[in-house]
């Protein structure tokens, strides 16, 4: 590390937005060791496959690609959407940062600035984009509470191809992630931003990882400056949860952990999980609050905790259904 001339090797998918979130990454690197930093594109399977996500693996199938470039020594660290990755943490790789996290929300982007509950009460069925079961989940529940239903279309693609379908007219709007549509500059063009009590992200979503080899104490220990503990809390009790309800990355869960606070002091982190059949007719939906976890020990067992209760609950049931 003490080398301040040869560029560490970034690795990165080729999408717009990886390249995008990468290239934040890449700076507060170069502003910490004051070492250039590189990025090189990695294709992944997961980027040339135009199967559905359910089919091909889940979303590892994104990951697997520069965590061979990293064991290969042909990059020094990658940079991941944290959602992407499994659950299981090899012992060979160093999830070395957590940086703060961006908007944790879906977003809803439709024609003519239409809401959800507005497309919902159109007089035909409204059509809906997204890849996620999760998602789909949600949304047909949120449409049944309103005694109306939609249509859930199963779409793959990046950010341009996804916000187009709503811009040809081929769908009525897509749900997208806040985070990726904020680290692009595309914010402007959602149209509502979905609260939380109605959908729950994905796992990990709006936070990115940062992941070197374990031998590269040295990168590691750097790279761990640009970490986020309270992030990394509240990500690691809902991939805690995600793992503990034995879901694959296919599966409709939700989860998000919030901090509670009261005035400037951060007081305790309430979980919050849901698991559904697609078509909305069913969802196990609890929470759990508890001490904001002092170590990652205590943010997986409260992910444990909320999931054992959710499959007392029924969520085992749901845990099977394949939508794509």
């Amino acid at each position: 590390m003490n080398d301040t001339t040869t560029p560490l090797r970034l690795g990165t998918r080729r999408s717009k937005l990886a390249m995008a979130q990468s290239g934040q990454v890449a700076e507060a690197v170069q502003q910490l060791t004051g070492r250039p930093v590189e990025l090189v594109e990695i294709t992944t399977y997961g980027d040339v496959s135009r199967e559905h996500l359910a089919q091909i693996g889940g979303t590892g199938v994104f990951v697997s690609a520069l965590r061979d470039a990293l064991l290969a020594d042909e990059i020094d660290f990658a940079v991941h959407s944290l959602k992407d990755l499994p659950t299981q943490q090899p012992d060979d790789l160093a999830l070395a940062a957590i940086p703060a996290r961006e908007d944790p929300r879906d977003v809803l982007v439709a024609r003519d600035g239409l809401t959800f509950e507005e497309l919902a009460a159109s007089s035909t069925v409204a059509r809906i984009g997204t890849g996620s079961p999760r998602r789909m989940a949600q949304l047909n529940a949120w449409a049944r509470t309103l005694g109306r239903r939609i249509e859930t279309v199963p779409i793959r693609g990046n950010i341009d191809t996804r916000l187009g379908y709503v811009a040809k007219g081929e769908l009525d709007a897509v749900v997208l992630a806040a985070a990726g549509l904020t680290r692009l500059g595309r914010i402007g063009e959602v149209t509502e931003f979905l609260e939380t009590d109605a959908v729950l992200p994905a796992p990990g979503q709006g936070a990115l990882a940062i992941e070197c080899a374990v031998t590269n104490a040295p990168l590691a220990a750097t790279l761990a400056e640009l970490d986020d503990p309270y992030t990394r809390a509240a990500v690691t009790a809902e991939r805690s949860l995600l793992a503990a309800l034995e879901a694959g990355c296919s599966a409709p869960v939700g989860a998000l952990a919030d901090l509670l606070a009261v005035g400037q002091v951060v007081t305790e982190m309430r979980l919050r999980g849901v698991v559904g059949t697609t078509d909305g007719s069913t969802l196990v939906q609890l929470s759990t609050t508890g001490p904001v976890p002092a170590s990652s020990e205590e943010a997986v067992a409260l992910g444990q905790l909320l999931a054992a209760e959710m499959l007392d609950k029924g969520a085992a049931g749901l845990m099977g259904e394949r939508a794509l």
